[in-house]
């Protein structure tokens, strides 16, 4: 169950396989189900997740129901609904598994405590963070100028997998066009 985890740290950084181990006892499994909410709107975010197997998605549903999806995380990756887990304020997004998941959760409180504990994790919760915060950017800034083709470009290019994974609503709703549009450029592709 932590094998994925396991790798993941050691990938980013040099560390003692006694604190991988250390680090890793933090986590308890949580297999869920699909489109099940792990963090509702208006509630305060306590855990983080990381991903063994599925997909979590932050998403937000406007005044006429209408999802927006933020951010998603697939196998290997962590995610939580950031500003809500950080300042500890209500959420104004939901976190939602899509596919039955099986994930690694952390308390809020355990986090951190590694984060002071444990340098090493420390700077893979920075690299999280600054990864996190670069491809936001380029999201933003990328697709100001962009067409419906060029923003299904722009995520064939740097999310490969995230159209076979993703329903059409989703990935429209992530790409801000709609999902007829999106059905359009993927059958010419």
């Amino acid at each position: 169950m932590y094998t994925i985890l396991k790798k993941y740290i050691n990938s980013r950084t040099q560390i003692k396989d006694e604190e991988v181990e250390l680090i890793c006892s933090f986590f308890k499994p949580l297999k869920t189900k699909r489109n099940e909410i792990l963090v509702r709107y208006d509630e305060i975010c306590q855990q983080y997740y990381f991903v063994n197997k599925g997909c979590i998605r932050l998403f937000t549903i406007n005044k006429e129901g209408i999802e927006t999806s933020r951010f998603f995380a697939f196998e290997g990756g962590f995610g939580t609904a950031l500003p809500s887990f950080i300042d500890q304020q209500p959420t104004y997004e939901y976190l939602q598994t899509i596919e039955k998941s099986e994930l690694l959760v952390i308390s809020r409180a355990d986090f951190y405590h590694l984060v002071a504990t444990i340098p090493q994790f420390a700077m893979i919760y920075r690299e999280i963070l600054e990864l996190g915060f670069i491809t936001a950017q380029k999201r933003i800034y990328g697709f100001q100028g962009f067409d419906a083709l060029e923003k299904v470009k722009w995520i064939i290019e740097n999310q490969p997998h995230f159209l076979l994974r993703v329903s059409n609503k989703m990935a429209a709703s992530y790409l801000g066009i709609s999902p007829s549009t999106l059905s359009r450029i993927k059958s010419k592709l």
